[in-house]
């Protein structure tokens, strides 16, 4: 086997490690600003193509903070180029094959999920951002930082204001099913 052929399949190997570990975590936060699923995939599947491009000794320190990046750049291209919001819509809560909750529990956990996502919808695109980013996605406020280009302080501010409003606009008993869980 030649040396380039080595190299390509190093590449290959260390991106193919990149998209088991982060495709998941990247259609989520691209799902967050575009929308939509497909575009979603899409964004992520440009992220990945560019990672290939990329020199692999530059970016497989920081791989985590530059997917992010780069997917979320790739997003508002998109937004950009379309010249439009696509409103979100409410995200209903997947269920698992099988499971046996009852109707009643069901109801109540897709009210619970609403009232969630609605008091989401209301903070600024800023905060529901570092939020997503933090919670869902597990990113460092250094992380966050390097993703979306604010400062750590500034990460901080966000994330300890949207909190705050979140708690103001959600009612009582979530609060405090959510403070007995943790």
């Amino acid at each position: 086997m030649g040396r380039n052929e080595e190299m390509i399949e190093s590449r290959e190997q260390f991106v193919e490690q990149a998209l088991a570990e982060y495709e998941g975590p990247l259609i989520g936060y691209a799902l967050g600003i575009v929308r939509d699923r497909d575009r979603a995939r899409d964004v992520v599947q440009d992220t990945f193509i560019r990672l290939y491009q990329q020199d692999r000794e530059k970016v497989q320190r920081g791989l985590k903070t530059w997917l992010f990046t780069v997917c979320r750049n790739r997003a508002l291209d998109i937004l950009r180029k379309e010249k439009r919001m696509v409103a979100l819509e409410e995200e209903k809560a997947a269920r698992l094959e099988g499971d046996t909750a009852a109707p009643d529990r069901v109801a109540d956990w897709d009210e619970r999920v609403t009232q969630v996502m609605d008091a989401l919808n209301r903070l600024s695109d800023n905060q529901r951002e570092v939020i997503h980013l933090k919670f869902q996605q597990g990113l460092s406020y250094q992380e966050i930082s390097e993703a979306t280009g604010l400062t750590s302080g500034n990460v901080g501010f966000l994330l300890h204001t949207g909190l705050k409003r979140l708690r103001s606009l959600l009612p009582e008993d979530i609060l405090e099913n959510s403070v007995r869980k943790q």
